[in-house]
């Protein structure tokens, strides 16, 4: 399959390698049952572009794009290893949230010292500005809104807030009032973003091991935008049984990741 050049962390993307579903599959049976290197070497080439697409949601921080490749190959190869033939789910599908984690893990623990004072006061104008609007508009504001607000671009805006946010630190309050808590994900949260679906995809990833009532919860609070109000009208609750469920769902994604 051809693809027109695009230089990415050094690399031609026209010139990897892209397996099918079915090839990734043999080769890693093959690597599972008999520990060949040549298997996992080609599983690693033919992966390259996924790792790729994948560090493109961690770029704007100031982060080495070199270094973000490296640390996604590592993702990849715990994947390649960790992964289990007999469960029903594609490589793909496992293999992404294991190079995003590692992504977030190294931002987590090597980018507190390297974000400036000028960006993190602009992600908190940010967040004040949003409480401001959530009261003036009786609604969630956008990234637009925000940005509007505080007199700053929506792309400048969105880098200041990610700055500050990590595997943890996305689920942590920010706001209350009237019952209702806003995370730092809801600060973030743009459905127009070109790059919410890799958001959605995660999201659902990891909440597949929680119970029917609390994926409906994060689902309508997290991938539609729903404040706890509106949630616990729409499953017919009371909002503190919805605040109740979604701490304690997202305490266990956080233990989970």
């Amino acid at each position: 399959m051809a693809y027109n050049k695009v230089v990415i962390a050094g690399i031609n993307t026209s010139e990897l390698t892209v397996l099918k579903e079915n090839e990734k599959m043999e080769l890693l049976r093959e690597f599972k049952e008999t520990g060949s290197k040549t298997a996992k070497d080609k599983l690693i080439k033919g992966n390259l572009r996924l790792v790729l697409s994948v560090i493109q949601k961690f770029t704007g921080r100031g982060e080495d794009i070199d270094d973000l490749f490296q640390i996604g190959v590592v993702g990849l190869i715990k994947a390649i290893n960790n992964f289990d033939l007999t469960k029903d789910v594609r490589f793909s599908t496992y293999c992404v949230p294991m190079i995003s984690g590692e992504l977030r893990r190294h931002l987590r623990d090597y980018s507190q010292i390297k974000v400036s004072r000028s960006l993190r006061d602009l992600a908190y104008k940010a967040i004040q500005a949003k409480e401001k609007l959530l009261i003036s508009l009786q609604r969630e504001p956008d990234i637009e809104e925000i940005a509007r607000e505080i007199g700053v671009k929506r792309s400048e805006a969105v880098i200041a807030l990610e700055s500050i946010s990590d595997p943890v630190s996305l689920y942590e309050p920010v706001y209350s009032d009237s019952g209702d808590t806003v995370y730092i994900m809801d600060q973030i949260g743009d459905k127009n973003d070109v790059d919410s679906w890799m958001d959605e995809f995660l999201i659902r990833d990891a909440i597949k091991a929680l119970g029917s009532r609390e994926k409906s919860i994060l689902s309508l609070r997290f991938l539609q935008g729903k404040t706890q109000v509106e949630v616990a009208r729409e499953i017919g609750i009371s909002q503190a049984q919805v605040s109740r469920l979604e701490k304690g769902a997202i305490a266990r994604i956080k233990n989970s990741i």
